[in-house]
C-alpha cells in the first residue's frame, strides 16, 4: 500500500500496523508520538492500529535542547 510517513510516500506491507512501522523505522518508543491524517494515536494502541492507503502518518521524537 502507499502512504506518506513524515511527508516522504512510502509502500508498505498491507495492514501494517503503527507499532511495526515505528519498529521499522528504528527509533523506538521512548518520547515517540504518532498521528494518523492528523489525529494522534495513543500508544496503547498502536499494535491494534492498521495503516490504509493514502494514510498521512507523522513520527514525532522528542529531543533535549533549546
Amino acid at each position: 500500500m502507499k502512504l506518506t510517513v513524515n511527508g516522504d510516500p512510502r509502500t508498505l506491507d498491507d495492514g501494517m500496523t503503527l507499532v511495526a512501522l515505528v519498529a521499522m523505522l528504528g527509533c523506538g518508543t521512548k518520547g515517540v508520538a504518532v498521528a494518523v491524517n492528523e489525529a494522534v494515536v495513543p500508544r496503547s494502541t498502536w499494535n491494534q492500529h492498521s495503516l490504509r492507503e493514502d494514510d498521512r502518518v507523522e513520527v514525532l521524537k522528542a529531543a533535549q535542547g533549546g
